[in-house]
């Protein structure tokens, strides 16, 4: 009688440790699961789709992190070609200058009113001078907020008879206003901006 006990003793421990086994699959079973589902649901979010020209394409949304150089280059470069291609038109200047000053805080419209004051824009016109500028390279630092920038980028200044190269360098910070607009589509805003250098570099005559 007393094996028979020890049978149905050792038989219990067998079907509670298998109970148990099988209860911390069906735990582990779950918990996989419940992860696959969020995360496919996560990955259909990420998925946008975008009508052009009547047929459906596919589009990823990633996390704007990934993207931050890239927006925060092209923010900066807008701004800057916006503020200095310019065309002997006052209206034009008018134009152009007003979209780069969305870009940018009080500094930005500083810059803009000390160059009008000193008949920056007047020579520009009675000159018959087109200003292009053309962006080098971006320098960021990302370790600290607001993100600090130098920009490195090359004037030129179209008159008929000559072509004035100038080596242009400025500096800045960019803080995020988590929102974006028509006419600030990337959500930020160049801070504390300044101008470190704009001096000739070459004059090159225009030849007929």
């Amino acid at each position: 009688m007393f094996q028979q006990f020890k049978n149905i003793d050792t038989a219990f421990k067998h079907i509670k440790l298998f109970s148990t086994f099988l209860l911390l699959a069906n735990m582990v079973t779950l918990c996989f699961c419940i992860y696959k589902s969020y995360d496919i649901v996560n990955k259909a979010q990420n998925r946008v789709h975008i009508l052009y020209n009547g047929k459906v394409l596919e589009a990823i949304a990633s996390d704007r992190k990934t993207n931050l150089p890239v927006e925060l280059r092209d923010h900066i470069r807008t701004f800057h070609e916006d503020f200095f291609t310019l065309v002997p038109d006052d209206k034009q200047i008018d134009a152009t200058v007003t979209k780069a000053l969305y870009l940018a805080d009080g500094s930005a419209k500083a810059a803009y009113d000390n160059l009008k004051e000193a008949g920056y824009f007047n020579n520009l016109i009675s000159g018959n001078i087109n200003q292009q500028v053309n962006i080098d390279s971006i320098r960021l630092d990302l370790d600290s907020y607001p993100y600090g920038f130098t920009c490195y980028a090359t004037e030129k200044l179209v008159r008929a008879s000559s072509t004035v190269t100038r080596k242009l360098i400025t500096k800045g910070k960019v803080s995020d206003l988590k929102t974006e607009t028509d006419n600030n589509p990337h959500g930020f805003l160049i801070q504390g901006w300044e101008i470190l250098q704009n001096n000739d570099e070459q004059e090159k005559k225009n030849t007929p």
